[in-house]
């Protein structure tokens, strides 16, 4: 398989889309006018808020010294507001390190406001470790999928989220968007090779798969889309004719994106591995082999997919064990069926891909296997396109 670039091409994609990031996100916010800034705590007035439990009400004063932009080393005092929802809600004190939003006037901060928590530098730094490791462990491979990674998000971030919000077709919009990431993706890994080939359309055909799933079951289940979080806080903030249940078709399509082309690569290259160490094996005995690793990854991969998503939802499911909720009220509860569809749509669409990959894979590689023989060319260029 060779290289389609150089790991100095990868790097400079990488920079650059993170510096695109880094800019487009940073500075002024154009709605509210204000500068969003690290700052530190020096004191707390808490006078105003009432606790109700767990729950605190009303309005925290914080003074602050702020640590960034034009009016850094100045000090100001900001409210706090909270609302009573302990998941959104945060209490500062002294010394901790704050984002603030404060309004900038002839160099002078007029007006602030405490904002979270700033965890950018502990985000950083776990990030930054990730790509030690991905580096050290996958070398050149690490880099690609590191510019996967940054590129992916990119996508996801100013095309398909912006598309959805103004009202694009959310199932024409993941078709679109998925195709991308997964040419991007396995491109980024595998080069310009059959490999890459069989395992797209193998990851593609899937997620079809599972999109004819995820119509015909959604509407069986009467979901209406009102189960993803803040939801309900996207409709108040303007978007009132969103088609939230396509929406949630989406997230769950989207979801199982990653698992699938994870299986389609493993039998792909594994398929790939086999006929470069056997180079006359039959194509039969080709397709057997990718069906015996696809059952392999298969048989983890759906746990995967339960046990990642019973973890998003750990609390809900203590809360019906507390209350001794049946296991029939549970199964009908509407955010349990939203997530045992969600489950079981991504599973099955995990299983199909495996033997789709592999049967593509025992066409397109043994194909190219017969004709290197008739050309006495190298074993190590068989996968080249």
């Amino acid at each position: 398989m060779k290289r389609f670039a150089s790991p100095v091409f990868f790097i400079l994609m990488i920079v650059g889309l993170v510096g695109i990031l880094q800019y487009e996100n940073s500075g002024q916010d154009l709605k509210t006018e204000m500068y969003e800034v690290r700052a530190t705590v020096i004191s707390v007035n808490n006078e105003s808020l009432v606790e109700m439990g767990t729950a605190r009400i009303g309005g925290q004063h914080v003074t602050a010294i702020l640590q960034q932009g034009e009016a850094k080393g100045q000090t100001v005092i900001g409210v706090n507001q909270l609302t009573g929802q302990p998941e959104m809600d945060e209490l500062f004190h002294p010394g901790d390190t704050i984002l603030m939003a404060v309004r900038m006037a002839d160099g002078r901060a007029v007006e602030a406001r405490a904002v979270n928590q700033y965890r950018q530098g502990w985000e950083l730094g776990l990030f930054g470790l990730f790509i030690i490791i991905l580096l050290i462990y996958a070398h050149s491979i690490g880099l690609k999928a590191l510019f996967s990674f940054i590129t992916s998000f990119y996508i996801i971030w100013k095309f398909f989220i912006p598309g959805l919000l103004e009202g694009g077709n959310p199932i024409l919009l993941t078709v679109v968007t998925l195709t991308l990431l997964t040419v991007v993706i396995i491109t980024c890994v595998a080069g310009f090779s059959r490999v890459t080939v069989v395992a797209t359309l193998g990851t593609l055909s899937g997620l079809l798969l599972a999109l004819g799933l995820t119509l015909f079951f959604g509407e069986k289940l009467k979901l209406a889309g009102m189960t993803a979080p803040f939801v309900t806080l996207l409709i108040f903030s303007g978007h009132y004719t969103l088609d939230l249940l396509d929406i949630f078709y989406a997230s769950v399509i989207l979801g199982a994106s990653g698992a699938a082309m994870d299986i389609a690569m493993d039998v792909s290259a594994s398929m790939n591995e086999v006929l470069d160490k056997k180079p006359d094996i039959t194509r039969n005995e080709l397709i057997k082999s990718g069906f015996n690793v696809g059952r392999m990854v298969t048989g983890t991969m759906t746990t995967t997919l339960l046990l990642a998503y019973s973890g998003g939802y750990l609390t809900m499911l203590m809360v019906f064990v507390t209350k001794g909720t049946s296991f029939t009220r549970m199964l009908n509860f509407k955010l349990v069926a939203a997530e045992i569809f969600r489950t079981l749509v991504g599973s099955v669409g995990l299983v199909m891909v495996a033997p789709i990959t592999a049967v593509l894979a025992g066409f397109i590689l043994c194909g190219v296997n017969a004709s290197r023989h008739s050309t006495d060319s190298s074993p190590g260029d068989s996968d080249v396109l």
